[in-house]
């Protein structure tokens, strides 16, 4: 008896786009240079005053988050430090990321750079880029004759 096995010429195609894609969702740690996940996630809404990123940060410490904004580029960035080194060979399992972050985002030019603000609170991180006022919709009155 003969099996029929369907010929699929894309398969090892999917499998090493796959890999690729496993590679760039991962940073190099600089202590250890081995390849780790620090997955910060991220919402991203806007309304027509402003623009607000909202970050998912567990478990930090303000002062270990540093939010930048240069060249029309907002960078969120920072370190989540392994808090219990010495008693790490207790650990039978350790599956939360430690170690540094960063992601940069494009700032539309409609940004009101100066405005810019920032607030910590229940492991949410939340910047808030408000819109040039001559960016902002307007209602205009059409007259009619």
């Amino acid at each position: 008896m003969s099996t029929y096995v369907t010929y699929d010429p894309f398969r090892n195609v999917r499998s090493l786009q796959g890999e690729i894609n496993r590679l760039f969702d991962k940073d190099m740690d600089d202590s250890s240079g081995q390849l780790t996940q620090w997955p910060m996630r991220v919402d991203i809404r806007e309304d027509e005053n402003q623009i607000v990123v909202k970050a998912d940060l567990p478990g930090m410490e303000q002062k270990d988050i540093q939010v930048n904004v240069d060249n029309g580029m907002l960078t969120i960035s920072g370190e989540r430090k392994f808090d219990d080194e010495e008693n790490k060979e207790n650990y039978h399992r350790v599956e939360r990321a430690y170690g540094r972050f960063s992601r940069s985002f494009q700032l539309p030019n409609t940004t009101d750079m100066g405005k810019i603000g920032a607030a910590y609170k229940n492991g949410v991180l939340e910047v808030t880029l408000p819109k040039l006022e001559e960016a902002k919709p307007r209602s205009i009155q059409v007259d009619v004759k």
